[in-house]
């Protein structure tokens, strides 16, 4: 299999952040992220609380996205749906945390 490029991201919802705040942002991730041509697979969700010294569950919502390559990656980035899902989203965000990798 050849490598393909992960993109994580974690985001922390602000204090008062209506509670269809985190509803919203895992189905536009869904939406809008996915239907960008260069994603190959996409997965959004709460963290699932594992009782971990190890594990990080202070998040709200973490994004998990698979593209084919860094130039697949670089046209995510600017696609008008990733913008569009940005727009929609980010007034209710604290803090974001991204971890791109190859795999």
């Amino acid at each position: 299999m050849p490598p393909m490029f992960i993109h994580h991201v974690c985001f922390w919802l602000k204090k008062g952040a209506p509670a269809s705040a985190k509803d919203q942002l895992i189905a536009d991730c869904r939406k809008y992220l996915g239907g960008i041509p260069t994603v190959k697979q996409i997965w959004a969700g709460p963290p699932a609380m594992t009782p971990r010294d190890v594990v990080d569950n202070s998040y709200d919502v973490a994004l998990c996205v698979v593209l084919e390559d860094s130039p697949g990656h670089d046209l995510y980035q600017v696609h008008d749906l990733h913008n569009q899902f940005i727009a929609r989203n980010k007034e209710h965000w604290e803090r974001v945390q991204v971890r791109d990798m190859i795999s």
